[in-house]
C-alpha cells in the first residue's frame, strides 16, 4: 500500500522506486500484486507516465487513510519510549527560512528524537504537497484552496539597499527619488519581472514601476545582488536583519514599506495525522514564531 500510494503520488514507477530506495522492478512487482490481491486494475501505464483508474483512485484515498492509521497504531505507546518518535518527516520552506530560523535549531529536535529523520526541501518555488509527497511546507502569502493553512505571523516588509550602492546613486528619501534609482526584480519565473516597488497607502497596496538591469528567482540571489550594489530590494526583515545590523544593507524608505506578508504552515489534512508529523509541526511552528517575533525590534 504504501509503495503504491508513493507511485501515484509521483506518477512514476521510477521516481517512486528512488524515493524508496527500493528497486524498480521491486516496485512494479508489488503493485501488481496488490492488483491481483484486489481484482482491480489501480493504475493506468503508459511509455510517459502512470495515471489512477477510477477504481485506483478510489483505493488511493482509502489507502491514505488506513496508513495513516497503521502510523498512528506504530507511534501510540513510543512517546513513552527514551527514543521518542520514529519515521520520516518531508517539510519544504525558503532557503532563507531554513537557514537562518529552522537548521540553528534542529539540533534540539533531533536530540529529543533521534530515530526520526527529517527531509527539508529548501526551494523558491511552490512545491506540490500532495503530489510530492509533503507532510507540511511554510508558505509566504495566500496557501491553495483545498489545504489546510494555520497562521503563524505576519512577515514585516522592509527596503534595503546596499553602502556601495548609496555611494553611486544616493540614498532615496521619497517615492519621486526612485525615478533615478534601480530595482533587483524577482520572480520566481525568468523572464516575467516583477511590478516595480510596492508600498502600502492607508489600507491600499501600490505599485510604483521601477527600472532595474537584474532579475533573479531565488532569495539568496536577491540579497547578494542587493548587497553587491544592484539596485533596492524588498523583503521580508527577518530575513535580512543580521545583513542590516552589520551594515551591509541600508533600510530605506521605512514611510513606504510593502503590506507585512503572511506566513502560514499548510498541510494536506488533520485527520489520522501520524504523532512523529505532529510533534514535528508544532515544533516548527513554536521555532519560526519566536524567530520571527524578533523582528519587533
Amino acid at each position: 500500500m504504501r509503495i503504491f500510494s508513493r507511485v501515484a503520488e509521483l506518477s512514476s514507477f521510477t521516481q517512486a522506486a528512488d524515493h524508496l530506495g527500493l528497486p524498480r522492478a521491486t516496485v512494479s512487482t508489488a503493485v501488481q500484486q496488490l492488483e491481483a490481491l484486489l481484482g482491480a486494475r489501480l493504475l493506468h501505464r503508459t511509455t510517459r507516465k502512470v495515471l489512477l483508474t477510477q477504481d485506483g483512485q478510489a483505493f488511493y484515498e482509502r489507502c491514505t487513510d488506513a496508513l495513516a492509521d497503521m502510523d498512528a497504531l506504530q507511534t501510540m505507546f513510543q512517546q513513552k519510549n527514551a527514543n521518542g518518535l520514529k519515521g520520516r518527516v518531508r517539510i519544504d520552506m525558503s532557503t532563507v527560512m531554513a537557514r537562518n530560523a529552522v537548521l540553528p535549531r534542529l539540533p534540539e529536535l533531533l536530540q529529543l528524537h533521534p530515530q526520526l529523520e527529517l527531509e527539508l526541501s529548501s526551494t523558491e518555488r511552490r512545491v506540490d504537497l500532495v503530489r510530492e509527497g509533503f507532510d507540511c511546507v511554510l508558505r509566504a502569502g495566500r496557501p491553495e484552496p483545498g489545504l489546510i493553512a494555520k497562521p503563524l505571523c505576519a512577515l514585516r516588509m522592509v527596503n534595503a539597499v546596499s553602502p556601495a550602492y548609496v555611494a553611486r546613486h544616493g540614498l532615496p528619501q521619497s517615492l519621486a527619488d526612485l525615478a533615478a534609482h534601480r530595482l533587483v526584480h524577482y520572480s520566481a519565473v525568468l523572464g516575467a519581472k516583477s511590478g516595480g516597488f510596492e508600498y502600502l497607502c492607508g489600507d491600499s497596496d501600490k505599485t510604483l514601476a521601477m527600472a532595474g538591469q537584474v532579475a533573479v528567482n531565488n532569495a539568496e540571489a536577491y540579497q547578494a545582488a542587493c548587497v553587491a550594489g544592484l539596485g533596492l530590494i524588498q523583503a521580508p526583515y527577518v530575513g535580512l536583519r543580521s545583513l542590516l545590523a552589520s551594515g551591509q544593507l541600508i533600510a530605506v524608505l521605512p514611510q513606504y514599506e510593502a503590506r507585512p506578508m503572511p506566513l502560514s504552515l499548510v498541510y494536506a489534512s488533520r485527520r489520522n495525522q501520524a504523532a512523529r508529523v505532529r510533534v514535528v509541526m508544532d515544533w516548527l511552528a513554536r521555532v519560526v514564531v519566536e524567530h520571527c517575533a524578533l523582528d519587533a525590534g
